[in-house]
Parts: C-alpha cells; structure tokens; sequence
C-alpha cells in the first residue's frame, strides 16, 4: 500500500474504469468521518476512470490485498460488470476470500451481478436493481432474492443502484459508525430530508451534522 500500513480499522474501496461515481460516496464519507482509513483498490496500480469522468489512482492492486488488512472491501457498480465482467471477476474472487475469511463485503448496483456469477448469492438473502438483472446471469440464488433498499446477511451487504443511501446506511451500521436511534436519525436526514434527524444528529456530535 502507498504510503500507509494497512489495519482493520482500513476500509477499502474497488475502484476500476466505468465506475459509478454516486453509488459509495455516501458510505465512503462518512466511514471516514467515523475515523477509518478508505483506500482505493485497482485491477493494477495504473489510474482509472470513472463514470464521470474522474480519473483516480489506486493506493495499491487488487492483487496485494488480504482480507486480514482490512475491514471491509466495497465493490461499487461499473458498466464492466455487465459489458466486460471478465475484467472485474477477479474482484468477486476476492469478495469470496474476503467473505471466508469472515471479513464483510459489501456489493451495489453491477457489483451484485459479479457475485452472483461467483455464486456468492447463491444461499444468502441479497437484493439488486431488480430480480430479473440478477437472474440474467444464471445464478441459483433467486430464491434468496429480497425486494429491500438494501440487505445486509451476516457479513454481506447488497443494494440497487438507486439506493445508496440505503446501502450507506447498512455499511455504517455494520462497522458500528453509527448505531440504533443515531444511524436512524442518519438515513432519515439523508434520504428523507427530514429537518429532526438533522437536530438529533447535531446534538450527538456537538458540531453540524
């Protein structure tokens, strides 16, 4: 890792071309406001380009990464998941090791279809954009498939592409940034806008939400 020792208190985030830029930033923000450390993960070390357009340049290569350096890998959707998903296979390979090792993993939009292919939904709870785009890859999980914002079963957090707030929610109550009444109040001034969950946070921070 560039410039940094890894802990499991390092989140990291899969970064690769197509990314869609709006599907972690609420979950990456406020993982790193709650103290943790979030750095980049490439295909390669090479910089990449986002949906829009935002050039990033990983902190290391997927192929350096271990589960026990970390607390949480973070797979976002891409257009290569679908257009290419050879290419990011080997990021749902390292969602398996990760999830082995008992390590959480977290996966959204496109990142769902990635492991569904790696046939890691096929015997948990998951949700994705919508049942018929996971059942397109041939996976044997549909049975398991939850209309839900965003699932989280045991160490696996799943969302659609329109929920990330949702998905936030459940990566920030996983690593424990935000609990009960509080992680409530979080999603509600989020997604909802609601001017009472701004007053409840405030006041548990002591500064401006």
């Amino acid at each position: 890792m560039t410039g940094t020792t890894a802990s499991p208190r390092t989140v990291h985030l899969a970064v690769y071309d197509t990314l869609a830029d709006w599907e972690t930033g609420h979950a990456t923000a406020w993982l790193a406001r709650g103290g943790l450390a979030v750095r980049t993960v490439g295909p390669t070390a090479r910089p990449v380009t986002t949906l829009g357009g935002l050039r990033v340049t990983p902190d290391l290569a997927l192929a350096d990464l271990r589960p026990d350096d970390s607390a949480l890998l973070v797979l976002p959707g891409a257009d290569l998941w679908d257009g290419d998903a050879e290419r990011l296979a080997p990021f749902a390979a390292t969602a398996r090791a990760f999830l082995d090792a008992g390590v959480p993993v977290a996966a959204i939009c496109g990142a769902t279809a990635g492991l569904a292919r790696e046939g890691l939904l096929d015997d948990r709870p998951h949700t994705s954009s919508a049942a018929g785009y996971l059942a397109a890859t041939g996976y044997r999980g549909a049975a398991h498939y939850t209309e839900a914002d965003a699932v989280t079963a045991g160490d696996l957090i799943t969302a659609g592409s329109t929920e990330p707030v949702a998905f936030a929610r459940e990566v920030l109550g996983r690593l424990g940034v935000f609990e009960g009444e509080l992680l409530d109040a979080w999603y509600r001034l989020f997604h909802d806008s609601d001017p009472a969950a701004y007053e409840v946070l405030a006041a548990a921070q002591g500064t401006d939400a």
